[in-house]
Parts: C-alpha cells; sequence; structure tokens
C-alpha cells in the first residue's frame, strides 16, 4: 500500500510528539489526557448541487446562515422534511453546506424509530449499503435509494493537533465526559485529521442528552485503543 506524502508527513509528526513528551514526563506518551470541546450535531442533511435544484428549483443556491465550527462549514437557511416508511414525516431537518458529492441524511436513533429506517453507525461519507429515505422540499421529492446514517462518535484534529497527542487519522480512542452530571466513558471514538479541521469531538443529541451535557463542554480523550 502507497502513502501520501501527507500520511508520511503526519505519521513522522505523531512520532515525534511521542518521544517529545515521554522525554517532557508527560502524564502518557502522546500528549494524553487531552481536553477538546463538545460540538453536538442535531439532525441534518447534505445535498449535492443536482439534488439542490431538485428540491428546491433550477438555479437554486443554498443560503448561508451561520458558520459552523469547522471552517468553510456552515448551516443554511434551508429547512426539509423527512419520510420514512413509517410515513410519519420529521420537518424543518437543517440543511449544512456547502453541497457535497453525495447527498447524505444524519439523524439519531431516536429520529429513526420514529421514520421506522434501519441507518447504521457509520462515519459521514460512508454511505454505500446505508438506509433509505424521502426528502421533501418545497419544489420536489427525492426518495434517497441509500445515503441515511448515524453518525460516528468521532474527533477532528488538525495535523499538528493530532501530531502534538501522537494521534493519527482513523484511530480510536477512548473519551471521558468528566463533568456531566452523569459521568460516563466513550470507546471506540474514531479520529479524524485534515488541514481544515480545528480540534473539536462530534457526538448526536441522542448521546448528549444521555448525559447531560451540550455545546461547548469539555470532554476528554484518555487513550489510545489499541485495534
Amino acid at each position: 500500500m502507497a502513502y501520501t506524502e501527507k500520511e508520511i508527513e503526519t505519521a513522522v509528526r505523531a512520532i515525534i510528539a511521542r518521544l517529545e513528551s515521554a522525554e517532557q514526563g508527560g502524564e502518557q506518551a502522546g500528549g494524553l489526557p487531552v481536553d477538546v470541546p463538545l460540538g453536538v450535531s442535531n439532525r441534518h442533511i447534505h445535498l449535492t448541487h443536482a439534488d439542490v435544484e431538485t428540491l428546491f428549483g433550477p438555479g437554486y443556491q443554498l443560503t448561508p446562515l451561520k458558520d459552523l465550527s469547522q471552517p468553510g462549514q456552515f448551516a443554511c437557511k434551508e429547512q426539509l422534511t423527512l419520510i420514512g416508511p413509517s410515513m410519519r414525516a420529521i420537518e424543518g431537518v437543517r440543511v449544512l453546506g456547502p453541497e457535497r458529492g453525495a447527498t447524505q441524511v444524519e439523524i439519531s436513533k431516536t429520529d429513526a424509530y420514529h421514520l421506522k429506517v434501519k441507518p447504521p453507525v457509520r462515519a459521514s461519507g460512508d454511505v454505500k449499503g446505508s438506509a433509505s429515505v424521502v426528502i421533501v422540499g418545497p419544489k420536489g421529492t427525492i426518495t434517497l435509494p441509500e445515503g441515511c446514517i448515524i453518525a460516528n462518535r468521532h474527533i477532528h484534529l488538525s495535523p499538528d493537533e493530532a501530531a502534538r497527542y501522537g494521534l493519527c487519522d482513523d484511530d480510536r480512542v477512548t473519551v471521558d465526559v468528566p463533568d456531566a452530571p452523569r459521568p460516563t466513558r466513550w470507546f471506540d471514538v474514531q479520529i479524524r485529521v485534515h488541514p481544515s479541521f480545528v480540534a473539536e469531538m462530534h457526538v448526536d443529541t441522542d448521546d448528549a442528552n444521555s448525559v447531560g451535557v451540550g455545546q461547548g463542554a469539555k470532554v476528554r480523550i484518555v487513550e489510545k485503543e489499541n485495534r
């Protein structure tokens, strides 16, 4: 398997960070544990340009409403309706921009019970063989054959941040929520590394509500898991 220059650079930085942390007597080689902020994701939809035009009309452009924590990502003014086999609707589902190469619907397990769909727990973008759902807009309707998922718990990091903590893209870590009303520990949390990312963990509303935390709470990356 061939590695890109960026993957090699990230791996080298991770090794250097581990060595420096060990020399400085850090709590754990790799710079862990470390606290990062929590982002809570409500149900939302990512759309292709073609699907934007089907749902809102030819030539339509999404309207940015507010920037999200990850650079270049934004919530849109536009909202849509989801319908599943139960024929019960979930209205007012926010569209997030910018447009993507594949339409994707991210919901919680609670939403899945309401719609009577069976979405897998997946990383964003991994939609092959996922659940089908109907999306209703003001100008049209789409029956999405696949693309409905429950997003896995994950942490965004820049390459520098990942190297500092001794982590690489697609690593799995254990995370504590120490200051929650119901303190807990999450396992198998995916690390996602990209130059545009800033440090933040993402969970859905079910996870956040189960422990009583909200946007901006601090969570702690405790250790890297062996896979």
